[in-house]
């Protein structure tokens, strides 16, 4: 198993947590693929198709998450974890902190422009 452990802004959580991160990625994914399927067969257009967003920034970010090996929300939280799911332990240093919810910010934002292009990309697609 791979031994990690908490770094500020770099690494907050651990394998079972990372595994929990690809699995709302695939979830997303999934789901995000039902939306195209479901636009082509009722044939769904333009703007109506945006709300393949949501699915589409949840599995980016469960997918940058698991990459990264970091949780927007505990970093957000200022709490890590290692251990087994919610076993969570909270972070002191207000430097770390700082460091943590930039990064969460980060992952945020790359995570919702991820979901915003890739429904645009949807929105203007031959579906159907």
């Amino acid at each position: 198993a791979m031994q990690l452990e908490y770094a500020p802004g770099s690494c907050n959580i651990g394998p079972d947590e990372i595994a929990r991160r690809r699995r709302v990625a695939i979830v997303g994914l999934c789901a995000a693929a039902a939306f195209v399927f479901a636009f082509a067969i009722f044939g769904v257009h333009g703007a109506a198709r945006l709300v393949v967003a949501a699915p589409l920034a949840s599995a980016a970010i469960g997918w940058i998450q698991a990459r990264r090996r970091f949780c927007l929300a505990y970093g957000f939280a200022g709490t890590f974890n290692f251990g087994s799911i919610g076993e969570l332990r909270r972070v002191v240093d207000p430097e770390s902190l700082r460091a943590d919810r930039r990064t969460a910010a980060t992952i945020a934002l790359q995570g919702l422009l991820v979901g915003l292009a890739g429904a645009a990309l949807v929105a203007v697609a031959p579906l159907g």
